[in-house]
């Protein structure tokens, strides 16, 4: 392992631990009654994974700002937001997945019932996590509350979800393809990193910059995502691989094939990196996560 991916791998995993020990302390504890949906609820969110909208979100904030303590809660909601979403994909009705963050998904191990409930605790949680959050200002806190609804809504996240949905087994358009992806990876990444400029109070320059590039690294993710659905393996990756192409999915690969696709994520890290170019040595670690977008396993 290089000098960088070390020092990005311990980075990665401070921050985790940091936004972990928010989202630990403001949950319900797993034996606190009901029971069953709390521990349901902390099955999937704590299974681990690689906490990287939260990690995108502090990240950005330190491009301004050193002192992270007011960024911890917001990161935790988005995170809570994010599990909330891979719960209810993972339901039978939706994607059928069994695995998730290498173990068990939610449905497998509570049945659907619980993990439908689970999935909309975590949805319901994030909102009072942000309105909750003594730490950033009250008027901050309400325009987080109002994006956040926005970008989870039917013209967000979830409306990248249903496309996604009625796309299984069709020829989709480029166009298609785009907003599917756009909207149900692109848009949590791009909230995270527009919170992180907004809690470090940054210009809008800055703010229009790094939302900019947070599209770009989204989109790149979505792409090398697709691609190691392909080429991936379980037990790296922590779920199910092959599922993407035996739905029929609408994936990078299935319309552009796999060259093709690593060439455009390719393009679109080149390109971030060159946005995070006005900030000098500060934007080492999103430099380095931009480099391990483009060539993770996992």
């Amino acid at each position: 392992m290089s000098t960088k991916n070390m020092v990005l791998k311990k980075d990665l995993k401070e921050k985790r631990e940091l936004v972990n020990i928010a989202i630990d302390r403001f949950l319900p504890r797993k034996d606190e009654y009901p029971k069953q949906i709390h521990k349901a609820i902390r099955h999937t969110l704590f299974a681990g994974g690689k906490r990287l909208r939260p990690y995108l979100l502090i990240n950005t904030y330190k491009l301004f700002k050193q002192d992270v303590a007011e960024t911890l809660m917001v990161a935790g909601a988005i995170e809570m937001l994010h599990t909330y979403t891979l719960i209810h994909d993972d339901l039978p009705e939706i994607d059928d997945a069994d695995y998730r963050r290498g173990r068990a998904s939610c449905h497998v191990i509570f049945g659907s019932d619980i993990a439908l409930l689970a999935g909309d605790a975590l949805l319901v949680y994030a909102f009072q996590a942000i309105a909750d959050d003594d730490k950033v200002d009250k008027k901050l806190r309400l325009e987080f509350l109002h994006e956040l609804a926005k970008d989870a809504g039917h013209l967000g996240l979830i409306a990248g979800q249903i496309i996604d949905i009625q796309s299984e087994g069709q020829k989709v358009s480029k166009e298609t393809l785009e907003y599917i992806h756009a909207n149900k990876t692109g848009r949590l990444i791009s909230l995270a990193i527009r919170f992180g400029c907004k809690l470090a109070g940054t210009s809008e320059e800055d703010e229009k910059n790094m939302e900019i590039f947070g599209k770009k690294i989204g989109l790149a993710f979505q792409i090398v995502d697709d691609i190691l659905d392909i080429e991936g393996s379980q037990e790296k990756l922590g779920k199910a691989t092959g599922k993407d192409l035996k739905a029929k999915k609408a994936t990078f690969p299935a319309v552009y094939g796999l060259e093709k696709s690593r060439k455009m994520a390719e393009k679109l890290i080149a390109e971030a990196k060159e946005l995070l170019a006005p900030y000098e040595d500060r934007a080492e670690l999103l430099l380095m996560l931009c480099d391990f977008i483009e060539t993770r396993k996992f």
